[in-house]
Formats: C-alpha cells, structure tokens, sequence
C-alpha cells in the first residue's frame, strides 16, 4: 500500500496543515529525536512522528521537524521565547500525543488543543508503540482510549439541520 509523505519544517512563520485523517483512524504523533523510537520529551523533540492507526494496519502521515527545541530540563535556551506553542500548532488534528516526559504547562496546552497526551516510562521503537496501539483498538481498549475513539467518533457525526424545518 503507498502513502503520500510529507515533511515539514515548522517555524513562527511557516506552519503547514496535516493531511485529512484516514476515515476512523486514530491520528497519533509520537515525540521522537530519530524517527526509529518513541524517545523524547515533548519539548526537546526534534521530530514528531505522526500516524493514522487502524485496528489491522498503520500509515505514516508526517514527520514534523524542530530546529529549536527546549532541552529535557524544560528551560527554554532564550526565557521569554515559546518553543512549545509551535509544536501544539503543528500537532493539531492528532488526536493521541506519546512521549517520554511532558511539563504540566505544556500539557494543558496539549489538552487545550484536544490532543490527548501519554508518557511512557522508557523508550521502545515506533513500530512496538504502533503495534500496541492496534493490539488495544482490537482487544479491551483501556478507557482513556476509549473515550478519545467515542469523541473522535462524535466529531465526525455532526447533526445536518438542513433537512429540518
């Protein structure tokens, strides 16, 4: 199966929109500093991966790459400049954000944008991550995911007023 790929460099002033999401897919970005494992806290990230995750298969959506990052203290290199506003920008329409560590500041504003953020303890490759997530789509889906499967669902069916009068 062939996917279109696009990668995008981000900056405050150049910000492209994600490709449209595959129909019931659930769009995943993981914070990642070589594109081969989830290996990165959300404000040092150099790259975030992004996927459409069925049940059954995975597709590569985009790469987004940072040239300014926060190092994994969480200070910024400059005070004052936010480096974490992009990132959410660049993310929006994922609907699942995994990484190894996230402040509480930048996680509100995750939240904010209707991204769902999870830390996992320890780094493992983006394929076992992926493989997880399908593993939990077909089985018990634990409830957080549930939940972001149920909205992402409920987005999608909005009411049409059209035919009523």
């Amino acid at each position: 199966m062939s996917s279109i790929r696009r990668f995008s460099l981000v900056s405050d002033r150049f910000q492209k929109q994600m490709p449209e999401r595959q129909a019931g897919a659930l769009r995943i970005a993981i914070a990642t500093q070589d594109l081969k494992g989830l290996n990165a806290h959300f404000g040092s990230a150099r790259h975030f991966a992004v996927y459409d995750v069925l049940p059954h298969e995975w597709s590569f959506v985009e790469a987004v790459a940072f040239d300014d990052v926060s190092d994994e203290s969480g200070r910024h290199r400059t005070e004052g400049d936010d480096r974490i506003a992009p990132k959410v920008a660049a993310l929006r329409g994922c609907q699942l954000l995994f990484c190894l560590a996230i402040g509480g500041p930048s996680a509100a504003k995750v939240i904010s944008a209707k991204i769902h953020p999870i830390k996992v303890p320890q780094p493992e490759s983006i394929q076992h991550l992926l493989s997880r997530i399908q593993t939990m789509l077909r089985t018990a889906p634990p409830p957080w995911l549930r939940k972001v499967v149920a909205e992402a669902g409920a987005a999608k069916e909005k009411p049409c007023f059209e035919s009523e009068d």
